[in-house]
C-alpha cells in the first residue's frame, strides 16, 4: 500500500511538473509580441467619407516576454471593462482578474493546466473569494 501510494504521489508530481512548460509555437508567438501594446480604434464616418467621430475601442498590453497582461475594452463613454493576466514563473497563466467600468474586480480566474500546457479546468471566484463555477475544458482529436 505505502508503494502505491508513493507512486501515485511520483506521477503526480510528473505530471504536474510537464504541465508547466510551454509549447515552442507559444514561445515563438510571444517572441513577436515582446512590450508591445495594440490600440484598435472605431471611427465613424458621413456619407462623403470624412470623420466624424473617433474613439478608442480595446487596448492590449504584452510583457517583454510576449504574454497579454492586460486587456481593455472601451465604449464611447469610456471603459467598459477590464482584464489583467498573471503568470507563473514557466509562462503558463495563473489568474484572470476582471475589473468592471468603474475599475472594481468582478470575477477572479485561476486556473489548472493538462500536462500539455493545455487548460483543465478554470475556477471562477466572486470578488470576495468565494467560488462561483468551475469550467472544465475537454480536447477530442478527430483524424
Amino acid at each position: 500500500m505505502k508503494r502505491f501510494l508513493f507512486t501515485l504521489f511520483f506521477l503526480g508530481c510528473v505530471i504536474g511538473v510537464g504541465a508547466q512548460t510551454v509549447s515552442p509555437e507559444t514561445l515563438a508567438k510571444r517572441a513577436k509580441r515582446k512590450n508591445l501594446t495594440v490600440k484598435e480604434w472605431n471611427t465613424q464616418t458621413d456619407s462623403k467619407g470624412n470623420i466624424k467621430m473617433r474613439w478608442l475601442d480595446r487596448v492590449t498590453v504584452y510583457d517583454s516576454e510576449g504574454r497579454k497582461v492586460e486587456e481593455i475594452e472601451y465604449a464611447t463613454y469610456g471603459q467598459k471593462w477590464r482584464e489583467v493576466r498573471k503568470y507563473d514563473a514557466n509562462g503558463l497563466l495563473l489568474e484572470e482578474v476582471e475589473y468592471n467600468d468603474k475599475n472594481k474586480p468582478v470575477m477572479i480566474r485561476k486556473f489548472k493546466f493538462n500536462e500539455d500546457g493545455t487548460k483543465a479546468i478554470q475556477y471562477n471566484y466572486l470578488p470576495n473569494g468565494h467560488l462561483y463555477s468551475t469550467k472544465t475544458f475537454e480536447y477530442k482529436f478527430e483524424d
